[in-house]
């Protein structure tokens, strides 16, 4: 996972200034608007939407922007389209488990986008439940360390549930059951620390261990995957060693 997470951290860093910005945005976005759907436009009642909403801020959607997509999505503004969650199952190179989540409106492109972006990739398809099983749903709260240490947030959130903490270089992420996300992220406001986003999410039981080559075809199988605009998550079991992510940044 340590090294699935300073790739995604770096990723995200540069998301904000590059050319995918627009992509980025549209996704949390969408986001928001099923979150609305789901379980009402009011943040403090629907803790769903108010991680999708603190994810899109700290990304720099504009609060319009923000603000219309609640109301699509609880309906109280026309243009909110009927989108469903599609989780689909593969392996990529190396032998890497691959989950891919979809937020679309279009069964047959996700699909269809999701196997073409597999199979030119070094990746194959494969069927459901036979990759899931890696994969445990965890809550997964990514904060800046701003010279905090890790028995800093240990002491904030240990009565809220948290499993574990990693360190990231420059980031810490908090691992909790799912359940127990409210009461973590609530924990770390109460405590006066501040987090880049709070969200459920599959983190695996174990990883594929790779070198430079595999952890080049697995990145850019994963950039090929979310450049759909029907794909919301990828999830893979690798790691890498910060002397492999060295070489893949230079």
């Amino acid at each position: 996972m340590s090294g699935h997470s300073k790739w995604a951290t770096t990723k995200h860093k540069k998301a904000v200034i590059d050319a995918k910005r627009g992509k980025l945005f549209a996704k949390l976005i969408k986001n928001i608007e099923v979150a609305a759907r789901t379980g009402g436009a009011d943040p403090e009642g629907n803790p769903t939407l108010f991680d999708a909403i603190q994810k899109a801020k700290k990304q720099s959607v504009p609060n319009k922007n923000i603000d219309s997509a609640v109301k699509r999505g609880a309906g109280l503004e026309a243009g909110g389209a009927d989108y469903e969650t599609i989780m689909y199952e593969g392996y990529g190179p190396n032998g890497v488990a691959v989950l891919i989540e979809c937020l679309t409106d279009n069964r047959n492109r996700a699909a269809s986008d999701v196997r073409v972006a597999m199979t030119r990739n070094g990746g194959s398809m494969a069927d459901p439940g036979s990759v899931s099983y890696l994969f445990n749903r965890k809550g997964v709260v990514t904060l800046p360390k701003n010279g905090l240490t890790e028995d800093d947030i240990l002491a904030a959130v240990l009565e809220a549930g948290v499993e574990d903490v990693n360190d990231y270089g420059e980031t810490f992420e908090v691992i909790s059951e799912a359940t127990d996300l409210v009461a973590v992220r609530t924990a770390l406001v109460d405590a006066g620390i501040d987090y880049d986003s709070a969200e459920a999410s599959f983190v695996p039981s174990m990883q594929v261990q790779l070198e430079e080559e595999g952890a080049r075809k697995i990145f850019k199988l994963i950039d090929v995957l979310e450049d759909s605009d029907d794909v919301q998550n990828v999830y893979a079991n690798f790691d890498v060693s910060d002397d492999v992510m060295a070489k893949v940044d230079a």
